[in-house]
């Protein structure tokens, strides 16, 4: 399906992929924008990832748990600061195996503990390309949570960056997973909303929160 805005509402875009509208509630939105805003802060801060051609990507990052640059994962900023990593904290981690249990029902819960955490930050024009999360070792579902200004978020296929996909709408609060056969899809984010975040959140842009189990 191509460029369809579903409807606000619990929907499955795909086999293990799930959209949950207002899965955070405003307070804890603001408790994980008071979080983020903590990791962000140097050593080991929000930096511009450099990709290996050469260009940058418009979305800043931030990790927990295991520092990713492409494409891998390391214990400290090896392609920033160079200092260790900041821990992932068992509350989120939590959290990510109660949204797996929402979105996919209590059988898809891994047992395997969430360690991971990618954060990325878009400016009103940022965008991020068509990707694969696949530089972990586990098949584990994918967790992403949105803070701020709404985006376009675009689910594709396993196969090819390209057609089909699907638009989906994700606005604070938004919880989205994919696992099983989903977990490997392509996916990205070719349009951010700028000035659409909720106002009593006080965050200008979007922060994406991404939780994976690394395997490693």
């Amino acid at each position: 399906m191509d460029a369809e805005l579903f409807p606000r509402g619990r929907t499955e875009v795909a086999p293990g992929a799930v959209h949950v509208p207002d899965w955070l509630d405003p307070a804890r939105q603001r408790e994980l924008l008071a979080a983020c805003r903590q990791w962000a802060r140097p050593p080991a801060g929000l930096r511009t990832v450099r990709t290996p051609g050469g260009g940058t990507m418009t979305a800043r990052q931030v990790c927990l748990g295991r520092h990713w640059y492409p494409y891998g994962y390391a214990p400290t900023a090896v392609d920033g600061d160079g200092a260790p990593v900041k821990p992932f904290p068992a509350w989120l981690g939590e959290l990510g195996r109660q949204a797996v249990t929402d979105a996919l029902g209590p059988q898809a819960a891994t047992a395997a503990a969430y360690d991971t955490a990618l954060i990325n930050f878009y400016a009103a024009d940022a965008r991020m390309g068509m990707h694969r999360d696949s530089d972990e070792r586990s098949d584990a579902p994918v967790v992403s949570l949105s803070l701020g200004d709404t985006c376009v978020f675009r689910f594709g296929n396993t196969r090819t960056r390209a057609r089909p996909w699907t638009d989906i709408e994700l606005r604070s609060g938004d919880l989205f997973v994919f696992g099983g056969p989903s977990r490997l899809a392509y996916h990205g984010v070719p349009r951010v909303h700028g000035g659409t975040a909720p106002g009593e959140l006080g965050l200008s842009g979007r922060l994406n929160i991404t939780l994976r189990v690394s395997g490693l």
